[in-house]
C-alpha cells in the first residue's frame, strides 16, 4: 500500500497515466519494423557468407530488441494500452523475441516494485546486494562466490546470457506458484522453439548463430546494465522494513539516468526510473512530459554516464554510512579499524 507521503505524488502524476492507443501502436511499429529489417538484412548477409556484416548488424538489432523489451515492460504494468488483455497479449508475443516469459516476469517485477530498497525483502526481481555485516559473516568460499557474482564480467557478460538463455526457460522464483507460471514459461519456450525453427528453415542455422544469438546476448547485457544503474549507485536507498518508505525508495533508490540522445529514445526513457517507480502506470513516451512539468524531479538521484561507470565497483551496502561501497573501500575500513 502507498504511504501517505506517496499519495500526493501519485495524485499529481495520475494525469500522465492514460496511454494513447495510436501512439502506443506507433511505438511498437517503429521499434519492431527496424528490428525485422535489420534481422532480414543480417540473414541475407549470412546466406552470402558475409558473416562479418551479419555480426555487425547484431549490434543495432540488439538496441531495437532492448527497446522492444521496454514495450513489454510497460505492458507488464498495464501501462501501454487501456485494455488489460491488449497489454498482456502484446507482452506475451514480445516475450518470444526477448526470451522472457511475460506472465512470470510481470509477477517477479511487481515484487521488485513493491520491495525495492527493502533490506528485509531482497532476492526476487533484483540484483543481489549484501550488507557489509552480511558479507563479513560469510565463510571464505561464499565471499569468493559473491565477489565473482559482482564482478563486471559475470554481472554484465556471463550473467545476462545465463539468465535470458537458460534461467528463464523455467519459472525461476515461482517454481511452487501453481500452474500459471509453468504455463507462461513452457508456452513461451514452445513459441521460441517454433520461431527459431522457422528462422533456421528459411535462413539457415548459420543465421541463428551469427544473427539471433549475438543479438540476444548483446541485448541481455545492455538490459542488465540499465537495470543495474537504475538502483546501484553510491547514494541509493536501502532500509530495514520498519523504516522503509515507498517514496524514498522511488526518489532516492531509483536513479534518473540521464542518457544523451539517441540512447534516451533507444532505451524508451527507462532512465527516468525514479518517476517510473512513483507511478508505474505512466507509458514511457509520457515520462519526458513529467520532467518538463515537474522540474523538481529532474535532479532527483540524477546519474550521468561517467557517474554510472564509477558505480560499477560498488557492491556492498554500508548501513553505518548509508551508501554503497566497494570491496576495496571495505578493505581500507578494515585496515583502519585494525590500526
Amino acid at each position: 500500500m502507498p504511504t501517505t507521503e506517496t499519495r500526493p505524488w501519485r495524485q499529481r502524476l495520475a494525469a500522465y497515466q492514460q496511454p494513447h492507443t495510436g501512439r502506443s501502436i506507433l511505438e511498437i511499429v517503429i521499434t519492431a519494423a527496424p528490428l525485422a529489417a535489420i534481422w532480414g538484412g543480417a540473414w541475407v548477409a549470412s546466406h552470402f557468407g558475409l558473416w562479418w556484416l551479419a555480426l555487425l548488424l547484431a549490434v543495432p538489432a540488439a538496441l531495437f530488441l532492448v527497446r522492444l523489451f521496454m514495450v513489454q515492460h510497460d505492458c507488464s504494468h498495464r501501462a501501454f494500452f487501456r485494455n488489460r488483455h491488449a497489454n498482456d497479449w502484446i507482452g506475451r508475443v514480445i516475450g518470444v523475441l526477448t526470451l522472457t516469459p511475460y506472465d512470470c516476469w510481470r509477477q517477479t517485477h511487481a515484487i521488485h516494485h513493491a520491495t525495492s530498497g527493502d533490506l528485509d525483502r531482497r532476492g526476487l526481481g533484483d540484483i543481489l546486494t549484501l550488507t557489509v555485516d552480511e558479507y563479513r559473516a560469510l565463510p571464505p568460499w561464499r565471499r569468493i562466490g559473491y565477489r565473482l557474482y559482482r564482478h563486471p564480467v559475470v554481472l554484465f557478460g556471463l550473467g545476462p546470457a545465463y539468465v535470458f538463455l537458460l534461467e528463464q526457460r523455467l519459472p525461476s522464483g515461482l517454481m511452487r506458484g501453481g500452474w500459471r507460471p509453468w504455463l507462461s514459461a513452457m508456452g513461451t519456450n514452445l513459441a521460441i522453439a517454433t520461431f527459431l525453427t522457422i528462422v533456421a528453415l528459411l535462413a539457415g542455422w548459420q543465421a541463428l548463430l551469427l544473427v539471433n544469438l549475438p543479438t540476444l546476448v548483446i541485448a541481455a547485457s545492455i538490459g542488465v546494465w540499465l537495470f543495474y544503474v537504475q538502483h546501484q549507485f553510491e547514494d541509493t536507498y536501502w532500509a530495514r522494513r520498519d523504516a522503509w518508505d515507498l517514496t524514498d525508495a522511488a526518489l532516492k533508490g531509483a536513479s534518473h539516468y540521464h542518457l544523451p540522445q539517441p540512447l534516451r529514445w533507444m532505451t524508451a526513457n527507462i532512465g527516468v526510473h525514479h518517476v517510473h517507480h512513483i507511478s508505474s502506470r505512466i507509458p514511457f513516451y509520457r515520462l519526458p512530459a513529467v520532467l518538463k512539468d515537474h522540474p523538481e524531479l529532474r535532479d532527483s538521484s540524477r546519474l550521468s554516464v561517467p557517474q554510472s561507470l564509477r558505480a560499477v565497483p560498488l557492491s556492498l551496502w554500508d548501513e553505518a554510512s548509508e551508501r554503497l561501497i566497494s570491496f576495496r573501500q571495505l578493505a581500507r575500513q578494515s585496515r583502519a579499524a585494525a590500526a
